[in-house]
């Protein structure tokens, strides 16, 4: 415990931690004070994402970063998947969908580009293993081509387009987290040592013990996931207010805030020159929202939903995480990195927000 209460001394970010219960109290006081509680709960996961990237790099350093990343971009993902469910309670299928895109776009483009800038700024060159990043990018474009599918299909106008768009959803669900599952026995077992991390990365602070570092994870982690709900429903308010669309709300909004914790690791493992960790969270995140979160709503649908919900999306979403699963394939193919690279992936990140801004307020797409 001792490794902790220093942290919380020495790093004045973490005394960020009091708008954590500020929040919480202040959504049981006033629940409709949308604004209030977006601007608290952005101050809230702050320190929030802070602590989990310490505590992530404790694990990591035992388990090495491959597993460190893929621990990581699971926690993350974690509560994205909390985010996304209470909107799928709530019948808020377009803000599940362009959440759910987004993610994968903020992943893919946002925080690998970044990474790759932060981490190119500080060192020249950066190398990391390559074959990671090739396992990931081909399992987010095997995912971006089961998303594609049943868009294809309602496309084709048939008496039952639906229906059939909702069985393909279903049956597609099956199978992504099938392949997804033989991904993680790929990585971790019969192959692990094809992804053994480029050992040239900084040190660091010195580890938590496995035990704190686990235990503040699981902490975290839940707060993270209370203090996000509390920040989905507040920020559709304000969006409105501020007169945005639902699908800028779930693309970009959303999605960035979801990835806050997964960000603070990875920006920091690359200003540390430690890649391999910043292209795991960052792809491994973007392949597992794909492959794993987006077909386990799927099924949650069937439950929590007013209705089963499809992977039909509207096609600017499909096309634009087409192109964010390719320009991630393509720029990871090399196992090298520079700062420019990053200043790319952003730029095709901005453009994408910026035609989600100008889409008008009233319009829902393929909701």
């Amino acid at each position: 415990m001792k490794p902790l209460i220093d942290l919380l001394r020495q790093n004045p970010i973490l005394w960020m931690l009091i708008f954590v219960p500020v929040v919480l109290v202040a959504e049981t006081i006033a629940p409709a004070s949308h604004t209030l509680l977006f601007v608290l709960a952005v101050l809230a996961i702050v320190p929030l994402a802070a602590l989990l990237s310490h505590a992530t790099e404790s694990v990591a350093q035992k388990t090495g970063d491959a597993i460190g990343g893929l621990l990581n971009a699971t926690l993350g993902n974690l509560t994205e998947l909390i985010i996304a469910i209470t909107a799928l309670h709530a019948g808020q299928y377009m803000l599940v969908k362009a959440s759910i895109a987004g993610a994968v776009v903020t992943n893919s483009l946002f925080m690998l580009g970044a990474s790759f800038l932060l981490g190119g700024l500080r060192y020249h060159v950066q190398e990391y293993n390559r074959a990671g990043g090739r396992l990931y990018s081909g399992l987010l474009l095997m995912g971006t081509i089961a998303l594609l599918s049943p868009s294809a299909v309602a496309e084709l106008d048939l008496a039952q387009g639906d229906a059939m768009a909702g069985k393909l959803s279903l049956g597609l669900a099956v199978l992504l987290i099938v392949a997804y599952g033989l991904g993680l026995l790929f990585s971790l077992k019969t192959h692990k040592e094809l992804f053994a991390s480029e050992n040239h990365g900084e040190e660091g602070e010195a580890p938590w013990p496995i035990r704190l570092a686990l235990g503040v994870l699981a902490v975290v982690t839940v707060l993270v996931a209370l203090v996000s709900e509390i920040f989905v429903e507040s920020v559709q308010q304000a969006a409105t207010a501020f007169g945005m669309s639902p699908a800028f709300v779930g693309f970009i909004i959303v999605a960035l805030v979801g990835a806050a914790a997964e960000m603070a690791v990875a920006f920091s493992a690359a200003r540390k020159n430690r890649l391999d960790m910043s292209v795991s969270i960052a792809l491994g995140s973007a392949s597992q929202i794909a492959l794993f979160v987006s077909p386990v709503l799927v099924l949650l649908s069937y439950v929590v939903g007013p209705k089963p919900m499809d992977l039909q999306f509207w096609p600017g979403a499909v096309t634009m995480v087409m192109i964010s699963a390719v320009v991630a394939s393509f720029v990871t193919n090399s196992g090298r990195s520079a700062w420019f690279i990053g200043v790319l992936l952003l730029c095709i990140y901005i453009i994408f927000a910026m035609t989600l801004y100008m889409i008008p307020p009233g319009s829902h797409g393929g909701a």
